[in-house]
């Protein structure tokens, strides 16, 4: 893992923009932002930038009702947060990782996710 990527996208101001749209629940924003950079990164940082984009993407799914298409992209977004090696650019991504298993699970049992919070992000 190159210390020296993580930090530049860290510092890049398109990380800080989408982490604003993604808590702000603007995850059509977040989306774009976290692409962006996710067609610039390499991996390790490209596999967690995937991984927050799946989630925000999922997001849009549940808007539009399509709870499946919003599973499997929790599903994805987890499966790549959670894959070793995969850096946590800062992020308290074991938070953010509970909350959307939270609402995977709700899913899964077609329980109430206005009972669940939504995801967040946190700098560690």
């Amino acid at each position: 893992m190159n210390r020296s990527n993580i930090d530049l996208i860290i510092a890049d101001s398109r990380f800080n923009k989408a982490m604003h749209y993604f808590n702000s629940a603007d995850w059509y924003s977040a989306h774009d932002c976290f692409e962006e950079l996710w067609h610039e990164s390499v991996d390790p940082e490209r596999q967690t930038l995937q991984g927050l984009l799946q989630i925000s993407v999922a997001q849009l799914h549940l808007e539009k009702g399509n709870k499946n298409g919003a599973m499997i992209l929790y599903g994805e977004g987890l499966g790549r947060l959670r894959k070793i090696g995969s850096p946590d650019l800062g992020l308290n991504v074991k938070r953010l990782c509970k909350s959307v298993e939270a609402r995977l699970s709700v899913l899964q049992h077609d329980g109430n996710l206005d009972l669940s919070e939504l995801p967040f992000l946190e700098r560690k």
